[in-house]
């Protein structure tokens, strides 16, 4: 039997019961993937997070990450939550790790903010799709209740990832943003076809003061009908702004705030900063506070 500690962590907010909840294991060292498995089920937050220590002096500790239905490659807030637990667990000062996860070995930064902390995380390599057309849209329209009208024109339809995929769909008005209410049914289907489980639905249509965008995120095929405060969505967003030329970057920078979480009473903002070389996207970096709202173990 081991003792096994688990923070509940609010990422992207410095207000408790806002921003994007996660489960974080921070002595995860002995745990199987069917142990994991039933812990982020049990938490049931979008995404729980696992600490282990490293194997070899290239990197500082590796992350791994569950849905309650599933293992994925990659996620922001639980990574910004993790790290978050392990300065409060260790009193950490300013300093740098290199953390390892299945999209590779991150750079991490762990800053002091008055009583708590502030977190950035580089993600992983960007990738940006051909845009979608056709019947796939018109799908994606049917199953997200909006119609092709909506659509912001200077923004296509297309995947972006930086280590774990979602569909970017830009729309013109936040009111529309805050109305819609998707056939998840439809998106787990769509899911199937775009090999891609995440939609994205953003604005550049905002009211909020030192925010550039707005957005829901919806991934029903893992589990999640929606996500607060999406680190792997709002972090590729920067990249395809930026490869869509829709946002022009300054002095090799493009450096935003994020806003999402608002219909389902979970705010928080995310800032977005991309690395930008010769007009294309190079390195994204995502960053925020968190709130620890408990502090438990499990003995197994």
């Amino acid at each position: 039997m081991k003792s096994y500690t688990i923070y509940q962590v609010d990422s992207f907010t410095n207000t408790l019961f806002s921003g994007n909840p996660a489960g974080v294991v921070l002595n995860a060292d002995g745990l199987t993937d069917n142990d994991m498995q039933s812990i982020a089920r049990e938490l049931n937050n979008s995404e729980t997070s696992f600490f282990f220590s490293p194997k070899d002096d290239t990197y500082d500790g590796e992350l791994r990450y569950f849905t309650p239905k599933i293992e994925v490659p990659t996620c922001g807030h639980a990574t910004i939550a993790a790290l978050y637990a392990k300065a409060v667990e260790e009193k950490l000062g300013n300093c740098r790790l290199s953390i390892k996860t299945k999209v590779g070995i991150l750079p991490m930064e762990i800053a002091k903010k008055g009583n708590g902390y502030y977190i950035s995380m580089t993600q992983g390599k960007i990738d940006i799709s051909e845009s979608l057309h056709g019947p796939l849209v018109n799908e994606l329209l049917i199953a997200l209740k909006i119609k092709e009208t909506d659509l912001d024109a200077r923004c296509p339809v297309q995947i972006a990832s930086t280590g774990h995929s979602k569909v970017m769909i830009g729309i013109k008005s936040r009111n529309t943003l805050n109305e819609i209410n998707p056939d998840n049914g439809k998106l787990i289907d769509l899911s199937e076809k775009l090999k891609c489980n995440g939609y994205f639905v953003f604005t550049l249509d905002t009211n909020k003061p030192n925010v550039l965008t707005e957005g829901r995120m919806f991934a029903p095929a893992i589990g999640i009908n929606e996500d607060p405060v999406t680190g792997n969505a709002n972090g590729p967003l920067g990249a395809y702004l930026i490869h869509n030329k829709i946002m022009q970057e300054k002095n090799g920078k493009l450096e935003f705030v994020g806003f999402q979480g608002e219909k389902i009473q979970r705010p928080g903002s995310i800032t977005v900063d991309v690395t930008v070389n010769k007009g294309i996207p190079e390195r994204v970096k995502i960053s925020g506070e968190a709130r620890i709202v408990f502090k438990t173990e499990i003995i197994m």
